[in-house]
Protein backbone atom coordinates (compact mmCIF):
# COMPACT_ATOMS: atom_id res chain seq x y z
CA UNK A 1 0.00 0.00 0.00
CA UNK A 2 1.23 3.47 -1.06
CA UNK A 3 1.90 6.19 2.06
CA UNK A 4 1.10 10.07 1.97
CA UNK A 5 3.59 12.86 4.02
CA UNK A 6 2.88 15.36 6.45
CA UNK A 7 0.70 18.48 4.79
CA UNK A 8 -1.05 16.64 1.83
CA UNK A 9 -3.25 18.80 -0.18
CA UNK A 10 -5.79 17.55 -2.41
CA UNK A 11 -8.00 20.56 -3.86
CA UNK A 12 -9.68 18.59 -6.81
CA UNK A 13 -10.90 15.26 -7.35
CA UNK A 14 -7.41 13.17 -8.07
CA UNK A 15 -7.43 9.18 -8.38
CA UNK A 16 -4.12 7.68 -7.29
CA UNK A 17 -3.02 3.91 -7.17
CA UNK A 18 -2.03 1.68 -4.24
CA UNK A 19 1.64 1.73 -5.38
CA UNK A 20 1.42 5.82 -5.19
CA UNK A 21 4.32 7.07 -2.17
CA UNK A 22 3.73 11.20 -1.66
CA UNK A 23 6.35 13.13 -0.25
CA UNK A 24 5.72 15.75 2.15
CA UNK A 25 3.46 18.77 1.68
CA UNK A 26 2.24 17.91 -1.55
CA UNK A 27 -0.49 20.02 -3.71
CA UNK A 28 -2.83 18.23 -6.26
CA UNK A 29 -4.84 19.86 -8.18
CA UNK A 30 -6.59 17.17 -10.09
CA UNK A 31 -4.14 14.37 -10.95
CA UNK A 32 -4.95 10.93 -12.48
CA UNK A 33 -2.37 7.94 -11.84
CA UNK A 34 -3.53 4.45 -14.08
CA UNK A 35 -1.83 1.59 -13.80
CA UNK A 36 0.18 -1.19 -11.43
CA UNK A 37 3.69 1.35 -11.96
CA UNK A 38 5.24 2.84 -8.41
CA UNK A 39 4.92 6.22 -8.27
CA UNK A 40 6.98 8.12 -6.03
CA UNK A 41 6.82 11.94 -5.51
CA UNK A 42 9.01 13.96 -3.60
CA UNK A 43 8.69 17.05 -1.39
CA UNK A 44 6.80 20.01 -2.28
CA UNK A 45 5.50 18.81 -5.52
CA UNK A 46 2.64 20.75 -6.72
CA UNK A 47 0.22 20.12 -9.91
CA UNK A 48 -2.19 22.20 -12.55
CA UNK A 49 -5.25 20.67 -13.25
CA UNK A 50 -5.94 17.35 -15.62
CA UNK A 51 -2.62 15.73 -15.26
CA UNK A 52 -2.16 12.01 -15.49
CA UNK A 53 0.35 9.11 -15.24
CA UNK A 54 0.22 6.35 -16.83
CA UNK A 55 2.38 3.43 -15.43
CA UNK A 56 1.05 0.35 -17.46
CA UNK A 57 0.70 -0.50 -21.13
CA UNK A 58 -0.49 -2.91 -23.68
CA UNK A 59 2.20 -5.42 -24.51
CA UNK A 60 2.80 -5.12 -28.68
CA UNK A 61 5.68 -6.93 -28.19
CA UNK A 62 3.97 -10.38 -27.49
CA UNK A 63 1.68 -12.83 -29.16
CA UNK A 64 -1.03 -10.92 -31.08
CA UNK A 65 -1.71 -7.38 -32.90
CA UNK A 66 -1.74 -4.90 -32.37
CA UNK A 67 -1.32 -6.01 -28.84
CA UNK A 68 -1.67 -9.34 -26.51
CA UNK A 69 -3.67 -9.51 -23.37
CA UNK A 70 -0.65 -9.20 -21.09
CA UNK A 71 0.64 -5.67 -19.85
CA UNK A 72 4.03 -3.64 -19.20
CA UNK A 73 4.42 -2.13 -16.08
CA UNK A 74 6.74 1.04 -15.64
CA UNK A 75 7.53 3.13 -12.59
CA UNK A 76 7.55 7.10 -12.31
CA UNK A 77 9.95 9.01 -9.74
CA UNK A 78 9.47 12.44 -8.99
CA UNK A 79 11.89 14.43 -7.12
CA UNK A 80 11.66 17.47 -4.75
CA UNK A 81 10.04 20.96 -5.59
CA UNK A 82 8.58 19.63 -9.22
CA UNK A 83 5.51 21.20 -10.67
CA UNK A 84 3.17 20.39 -13.40
CA UNK A 85 1.27 23.03 -15.34
CA UNK A 86 -2.31 22.02 -16.07
CA UNK A 87 -3.11 18.77 -18.25
CA UNK A 88 0.64 17.11 -17.55
CA UNK A 89 0.56 13.44 -19.17
CA UNK A 90 3.84 11.33 -17.93
CA UNK A 91 4.17 8.09 -18.87
CA UNK A 92 6.13 4.97 -17.06
CA UNK A 93 9.97 4.68 -16.81
CA UNK A 94 10.38 8.12 -16.01
CA UNK A 95 12.59 10.02 -13.84
CA UNK A 96 11.68 13.89 -13.05
CA UNK A 97 14.96 15.65 -10.93
CA UNK A 98 14.48 17.84 -8.33
CA UNK A 99 13.33 21.55 -9.15
CA UNK A 100 12.12 20.75 -12.45
CA UNK A 101 8.85 22.55 -14.33
CA UNK A 102 6.76 21.12 -16.56
CA UNK A 103 4.82 23.44 -18.74
CA UNK A 104 1.04 22.98 -19.08
CA UNK A 105 -0.03 20.36 -22.06
CA UNK A 106 3.36 18.67 -21.86
CA UNK A 107 3.49 14.81 -22.52
CA UNK A 108 6.57 13.33 -20.77
CA UNK A 109 7.69 10.28 -22.15
CA UNK A 110 11.77 10.35 -20.98
CA UNK A 111 13.80 11.54 -17.99
CA UNK A 112 14.02 15.29 -17.12
CA UNK A 113 17.16 16.60 -15.00
CA UNK A 114 17.42 18.37 -12.09
CA UNK A 115 16.06 21.94 -12.66
CA UNK A 116 14.95 21.94 -15.87
CA UNK A 117 11.89 23.42 -17.21
CA UNK A 118 10.57 21.37 -20.19
CA UNK A 119 7.23 21.97 -22.42
CA UNK A 120 5.66 19.99 -26.06
CA UNK A 121 4.74 16.81 -26.91
CA UNK A 122 7.41 15.40 -26.17
CA UNK A 123 8.37 17.12 -23.68
CA UNK A 124 12.31 18.86 -24.39
CA UNK A 125 14.51 21.17 -22.53
CA UNK A 126 13.17 25.20 -22.89
CA UNK A 127 15.65 26.31 -20.63
CA UNK A 128 17.04 25.56 -17.25
CA UNK A 129 15.83 27.58 -13.76
CA UNK A 130 18.76 29.92 -11.72
CA UNK A 131 20.45 26.78 -10.26
CA UNK A 132 22.08 29.88 -7.75
CA UNK A 133 18.81 30.93 -6.72
CA UNK A 134 17.07 27.81 -6.32
CA UNK A 135 19.31 26.63 -4.23
CA UNK A 136 19.69 29.64 -2.22
CA UNK A 137 15.99 29.59 -1.35
CA UNK A 138 15.50 25.94 -0.55
CA UNK A 139 19.16 26.35 2.03
CA UNK A 140 16.69 29.28 3.69
CA UNK A 141 13.76 26.85 3.81
CA UNK A 142 11.88 28.91 1.65
CA UNK A 143 8.86 26.55 0.28
CA UNK A 144 5.30 26.87 -0.67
Amino acid sequence: MGSFGVGLRVNFPSIFTKNVTVGDYCNFNGMEIGGRGKVSFGNYFHSGSGCQIITENHNYEGSMIPYDDTFVVKNVTIGDCVWFGDKVLVVGNVNIGEGAIIAAGSVVCKDVPPLAIVGGNPATIIKYRDKDHYYRLKLEGRFN
